[in-house]
């Protein structure tokens, strides 16, 4: 070991014994991983200090870890998530001055603290790019409130990188929700959570952002009572967060489909979950309406597809902040590759064991084995023998990665999932099984325009779904890993993770699997929770998004030539997958993509199975 990596273990050292000091909570375990701070409970991740250790980058590591240490001293995470608002956009707010809060405390106690707090934010907001966001962007309102909150507590300016988003929104931020802001800065309140939390509910209210959580049937009906009043039903429809499952527009435009595909072609999927057009000049009910007491049944649809977008990733985002994403998606890699590699290789040896040639001998026809020609020159009487190859069904193989890209993943489970579709893609590709690597969110929170212009066409009842989806495509099945690698960087864009609507996404990667000429087709769906979008299940119902995802997978899973399984992150999945994993721990997503996976490739393929489609 040089010196140089013995100044850097030295240092790494150092910070996690004044990690461990500082949080006061002498059974916590302090250990490096990912690219930003992660607590869990009584455990925490920092990111590695930089190979070379000058002063700013120590002063990074620093701010980073003593950030972990207030979180473990000053936050609960127990009362986080019981007072913690519902809503996505919301929980993202309240989160961010929650941790503003903690930090503050150390702030005001260490200036030193405070110093090393100022230099890793910095080195945040210059990692999310914010610098280079405009009026026209979304603003990104938890960062800004984090910022405004931190100058009010210990008056440190925000810092110089951060001027571009604070010139844009400050002033906006500052007339709606000021007295809020003035309110929590109230130095009497750091040391108290709960009295810190009830402030930040009214901070949320100021911005419009709060949500009743005493239910989705009361936002419903509030949604449908103000049906006749034009301004008190904006506030309804929108004020209302997440109550609900989200939904995605139907894909209008799966190209890769093919029209003469024998098994199953994609208007046979629509019409099977749909009445015929001449039924009834009523809505339609659904076949699933029964099972959802309250929800008006009206079989599921878009109210407008004009919004919809399918995007390549490099669409999405400029050439340059795709690549810095891809580093910094590397620089987690460093940390997490041992452990996924390590399970990536033993799928790997059970594929190619099973790609090993198998020979079938004592053949009447076939190719001439040759090593059983001695026996016939020993014996003339002995008849030739011939031997054939067996086929490998598991070589003729697409897998489609499906990845939740909604706000609730925001952090080391997007993180998590985009290292394991990296990893997987290279793996798979290896043995020759084709990987397409997709994710689904919307394009804007509460409504898109789709809500606009069911607003102006005067909120007609039952409109179906009311927010833009935005399917994206990481890796098409028949592109090398090493032309896609960057474009899975994107996951790590801020901004990008907006609402979920799963049933239309499903749609989406099912119908592109049934364009692919491979016999055998398997679509994996990695997710944190139900689907969300809050106008659609205000202006049709709670259960208006669950329930067409159910259909979808009841239809998948039964009349679909396509292997469908699911792995849940905190969420039961189970409920909805008959094929499906739930996982508490976000780092166990690796071994659990790995081991189910490997579970498919011991089975028989979907041909030889019962025509249900369902595991045997």
């Amino acid at each position: 070991m040089n010196d140089k990596e013995q100044i850097r273990e030295s240092f790494k050292r150092a910070l996690l014994h004044t990690a461990r000091a500082l949080s006061a909570q002498h059974e916590a375990e302090v250990a490096f991983g990912g690219d930003h701070v992660q607590v869990q409970g009584k455990s925490a991740r920092i990111p590695l200090p930089s190979r070379i250790i000058d002063k700013e980058s120590a002063a990074i590591a620093r701010g980073e870890g003593d950030a972990a240490a207030l979180r473990l001293a000053h936050h609960d995470p127990d009362a986080h998530m019981r007072l913690a608002p519902n809503g996505a956009e919301a929980r993202a707010v309240f989160t961010a001055l929650e941790n503003a809060r903690c930090e503050a405390i150390g702030d005001l106690a260490l200036k030193g603290v405070g110093d090393n707090l100022a230099a890793s934010l910095a080195k945040s907001i210059s990692d999310k790019g914010f610098e280079r966001l405009g009026p026209s962007d979304t603003a990104p309102i938890p960062d800004v409130a984090a910022l405004l909150l931190r100058e009010r507590i210990t008056g440190r300016p925000a810092p110089e990188i951060a001027s571009t988003i604070m010139d844009t929104w400050r002033a906006d931020l500052e007339a709606r929700a000021g007295a809020s802001l003035d309110a929590l800065a109230n130095t009497d309140n750091l040391d108290d959570q709960e009295a810190f939390a009830s402030l930040v509910r009214n901070f949320l209210h100021d911005l419009d952002l709060d949500d009743d959580d005493q239910g989705d049937q009361s936002s419903q009906q509030s949604a449908e009572d103000s049906q006749d009043d034009d301004d008190k039903d904006d506030d309804s429809a929108d004020g209302d967060d997440e109550t609900g499952p989200d939904e995605m527009p139907e894909d209008p435009g799966t190209g890769d489909a093919d029209a003469g595909d024998t098994e199953m072609s994609e208007q046979e999927m629509d019409t099977s979950m749909e009445d015929d057009d001449g039924a009834s000049e009523n809505a339609k009910i659904s076949s699933l309406k029964s099972q959802f007491d309250g929800d008006s049944g009206a079989v599921y649809h878009a109210y407008t597809t004009e919004y919809d977008e399918i995007a390549e990733a490099v669409d999405l985002c400029d050439p340059e902040e795709l690549t810095r994403l891809r580093k910094s998606l590397d620089r987690q890699l460093e940390n997490l590759h041992a452990v996924v590699a390590r399970l990536a290789n033993k799928l790997q040896r059970k594929l190619m064991a099973q790609q090993n040639r198998s020979w079938s001998f004592d053949l009447d026809e076939g190719v001439l084995d040759a090593a059983r020609l001695a026996r016939v020159i020993v014996d003339p009487m002995q008849a030739l023998s011939y031997k054939m190859e067996q086929e490998q069904d598991f070589r003729d193989t697409v897998v489609t990665l499906l990845i939740d890209n909604s706000g609730s993943m925001r952090g080391r489970p997007i993180t998590i999932a985009a290292i394991c579709a990296d990893i997987l893609a290279r793996t798979l590709e290896r043995c020759g099984v084709k990987v397409e690597i997709l994710g689904f969110t919307t394009r804007a929170w509460k409504g898109g325009q789709a809500r606009e212009k069911w607003m102006a066409d005067g909120r007609p009842k039952d409109p179906g779904r009311l927010n833009d989806l935005r399917h994206v495509v990481y890796k098409p099945a028949d592109a090398p890993w090493r032309r896609s690698r960057t474009s899975l960087g994107l996951m790590m864009k801020e901004g990008l993770l907006k609402e979920n609507i799963d049933g239309e996404a499903l749609q989406w990667a099912h119908n592109r699997l049934l364009g692919r000429s491979e016999s055998r087709r398997i679509m994996m769906v990695i997710s944190d929770g139900a689907p969300v979008d809050d106008t659609t299940s205000s202006a049709n119902g709670g259960a208006y998004l669950e329930r067409h995802l159910r259909e979808v997978i009841q239809f998948i899973e039964t009349r679909s030539p396509v292997e469908l399984l699911a792995i849940g992150i905190g969420h039961d999945v189970t409920r909805y997958y008959e094929r499906a994993l739930t996982i508490v721990d976000v780092d166990q997503l690796g071994g659990a993509m790995i081991d189910k996976l490997a579970e498919l490739f011991d089975e028989k393929p979907v041909g030889t199975r019962p025509r249900s489609g369902r595991a045997a």
